[in-house]
């Protein structure tokens, strides 16, 4: 019961929700798409879930119509990343923010030209909206690249003394922020893929992608973002105590 407590009160928060719906959608996608290449007797059920995956997806989009107010809050506040010391991170975000803020109203004309409420191309709205969604995926990799990076360099120092001058406590903190950094990479680098795929055919590997692929790197992607949402959750408590 308390688990079911647990999870009722966790869903009440957008995010979770959010991200709970996203990995429903992308699993339906990945397991539709094998049932569907697997003959005609599984194929009915296989496109039946690629129908609740369309739906979960559309779901998101019109939630995403609420989103607009939240990141140009957080966009305001990060500003120009003037406390940020890493000069490198700091213009990284900057751009990323940049990118955010721009996709949200780029998917709204898309999904409102899909709607017939705006009498324009959707096909270049998505496209744009889909362009700045992975402008923003690369940036965050290669900033979670960045750190890793940074951050390995300083706990394999060839002297060993930055190290042996830490705290345990600190040491682990740095090594729990690499793990992390670690996750996003892969994480972002799953959707880099796919965002690639639904660009215009003639772009890499646009529109190559089978429905299962396009399951398999949302699932993962969106796995990789549940257990360090969980991570971070029981951490939080863990500090609080």
């Amino acid at each position: 019961m308390a688990l079911l407590n647990g999870l009722a009160s966790a869903l009440e928060s957008y995010r979770t929700r959010d991200r709970l719906i996203r990995t429903l959608g992308y699993s339906c996608q990945l397991v539709g798409g094998v049932l569907v290449e697997q003959g005609p007797t599984r194929s009915e059920v296989g496109r039946r879930l690629l129908v609740v995956s369309a739906q979960l997806s559309h779901c998101r989009t019109v939630l995403r119509l609420f989103d607009d107010l939240a990141m140009f809050v957080y966009t305001k506040q990060y500003g120009l990343g003037t406390e940020e010391k890493d000069i490198f991170i700091r213009w990284s975000s900057v751009l990323s923010n940049m990118a955010d803020q721009l996709y949200y109203p780029c998917e709204h004309v898309a999904w409102a030209a899909d709607a017939k409420v705006l009498q324009v191309d959707s096909a270049r709205w998505w496209t744009l909206s889909t362009a700045l969604w992975l402008l923003s995926l690369l940036l965050g990799a290669v900033k979670s690249l960045w750190t890793v990076l940074k951050l390995r360099q300083k706990l394999r120092s060839p002297t060993g003394t930055f190290i042996s001058q830490l705290p345990k406590s600190k040491r682990k903190a740095m090594e729990a922020k690499m793990s992390s950094e670690v996750l996003t990479l892969l994480s972002n680098l799953a959707d880099v893929a796919n965002a690639v795929h639904w660009l215009p055919r003639g772009v890499l590997w646009a529109g190559r992608f089978p429905p299962w692929l396009v399951g398999l790197m949302g699932t993962t992607s969106s796995l990789l973002s549940m257990y360090q949402a969980a991570r971070a959750g029981r951490q939080a408590e863990a500090d609080s105590l």
